[in-house]
């Protein structure tokens, strides 16, 4: 299942999160790297979020949107990845290469309540 997917011996340092709909999540499954949403592949780059700015991404751009996965990814050694100036000039992570199965630390579902995604601890 969703919640057993956790690459082992992992001691994470800084994770960053992507947001990814079920179909996209199927494709990074099945064929071990993708191109990203839509919007990435609009932006040429692979967008992320940080635990500070990822609810406020599910609320901008997956509002009331069910089924979602957040996927959680270790920064630290990840390459090209770009901290650059997005919403409010706050620094956001840009991967400029295909996503990678094997980048992926954990992807857990992303519930709705009450018209709001449900978020784990990210500390």
């Amino acid at each position: 299942m969703l919640d057993h997917f956790l690459r082992k011996g992992h001691d994470a340092g800084m994770l960053i999160y992507k947001i990814f709909r079920a179909d996209e999540w199927a494709i990074l499954q099945a064929d071990g790297e993708t191109v990203g949403a839509p919007i990435d592949v609009a932006d040429g780059y692979i967008h992320f979020s940080t635990a500070q700015t990822v609810a406020e991404t599910a609320a901008k751009y997956f509002a009331g949107i069910e089924g979602l996965v957040l996927l959680a990814v270790e920064a630290e050694g990840l390459a090209p990845l770009k901290w650059e100036p997005a919403r409010e000039d706050v620094l956001f992570p840009h991967l400029y290469r295909k996503m990678r199965i094997d980048d992926v630390v954990w992807a857990k579902p992303l519930a709705v309540r009450d018209g709001v995604h449900q978020f784990p601890d990210l500390t």
